[in-house]
């Protein structure tokens, strides 16, 4: 099968949403089949190239993803007539893909993170303007006729889903590199020992601080945590990308009026490679999203081993496991005690709860083989 892929954002670009579809599209090319990116250009990168058997196509925006929505539709409509199946997510691929995909009557498939469809205003900090157009938006795209798919990444996606009426839609969970997230291969004494943690217990909070990860919660919650645990500190790993240069200044900012520079050593973002090292050296991970559609960081953390304190909001009770203390969001005290009841090894324990690659390559090719026939039968009696 021929698959066309149109998202926003892709590599060199590291995030969750990237990760989902590197390694689909890896993996169906591992089982032979074709798959093609068509993504915004960012700086330094190639128009043209193939990465791990991906065909990458690059869309040059002027330095702003949100002009893909637009300017990836030629590209896009042009390579849907050798797709079998068109593929997106939600947001700035999710047009371009539908119009490429209607035009050239192909499938349409849209793996879908969250819905935030009347929320805009709860999950983040956006000023009443920002929230409502990003509100219109997010409704538009839903508006939009003949999806044949949608494919929820946690069945708490799949609620918010049903709930705005999207009855063809289905669970697929993310899948997780448990070869790469092995704690066997890793040891987290050099990391410890760079940032002379070697006697302390040691917290990290990790990824992207987009408005609905609730960081400023576990920062608010080291004042705390250090009355508690007086060897407390935080590792806070933060992505720096420009969209989340806003966020991030405003947690230095927090960090500084609550006088925690001392607790909290804010470190570089490393390379995936390194990640396994990072979370390996912590005591415990915290995972204060106000909202998740899947939650890489809980599954990562459970996948080496690690106690987890992570809020007790959408899919996040679906995908945390080992020992785990689940939060109300917002709430920093909560975490605060979470925190302290993990150090005195008081937690809730279950068997780790696996999100394997191979089921997420297996169940989206269950999906597209689908559509593809319903597709073919349709062409016969047309």
């Amino acid at each position: 099968m021929n698959i066309l892929f149109v998202i926003e954002n892709y590599l060199p670009h590291i995030g969750g949403v990237e990760m989902v579809f590197k390694n689909l599209a890896e993996g169906l090319v591992k089982k032979g089949h074709s798959a093609t990116i068509i993504t915004h250009r960012i700086r330094g990168t190639a128009a043209e190239e193939t990465i791990n058997g991906v065909k990458v196509r690059r869309v040059s925006c002027f330095g702003s993803r949100y002009l893909f929505t637009f300017l990836a539709i030629p590209a896009a409509v042009a390579a849907a007539g050798k797709a079998d199946i068109v593929h997106t997510t939600t947001f700035n691929g999710f047009f371009p893909a539908w119009a490429a995909a209607k035009l050239n009557r192909k499938p349409l498939v849209a793996t879908i993170h969250e819905v935030w469809v009347g929320k805009w205003w709860q999950y983040t900090d956006f000023n009443p303007i920002k929230a409502f157009i990003h509100d219109m938006v997010e409704r538009f795209l839903y508006l939009l006729p003949a999806v044949d798919k949608y494919v929820a990444v946690s069945n708490s996606t799949r609620q918010q889903l049903l709930g705005i009426g999207k009855k063809n839609a289905v669970t697929i969970y993310n899948g997780v590199d448990y070869g790469h997230f092995n704690p066997q291969k890793y040891n987290g004494n050099k990391v410890r020992k760079k940032y002379s943690l070697q006697q302390n217990y040691v917290l990290l909070v990790y990824g992207r601080p987009g408005p609905s990860k609730g960081i400023e919660y576990a920062i608010t919650a080291m004042k705390e945590i250090s009355a508690s645990i007086p060897n407390a500190k935080m590792m806070l790993m933060l992505s720096r990308d420009r969209q989340y240069q806003e966020k991030y200044s405003q947690l230095l900012q927090l960090i500084k009026k609550l006088q925690l520079d001392g607790r909290i050593i804010n470190i570089e973002p490393v390379p995936h490679s390194e990640l396994p090292d990072y979370i390996m050296a912590a005591d415990c991970v915290i995972v204060p999203s106000i909202s998740e559609g899947f939650g890489y960081t809980a599954a990562e953390a459970a996948a080496m081993g690690k106690p987890i304190v992570a809020s007790d909001t959408t899919s996040l009770p679906e995908v945390v496991s080992g020992k785990h203390i689940l939060v109300e969001p917002k709430n920093s005290r909560e975490i605060a005690d979470a925190v302290t009841s993990m150090h005195k090894g008081k937690c809730h324990k279950t068997p780790l709860r696996k999100f394997t690659i191979e089921a997420n390559i297996a169940k989206y090719l269950d999906v597209y083989k689908e559509l593809a026939a319903k597709s073919f039968k349709n062409s016969i009696v047309r």
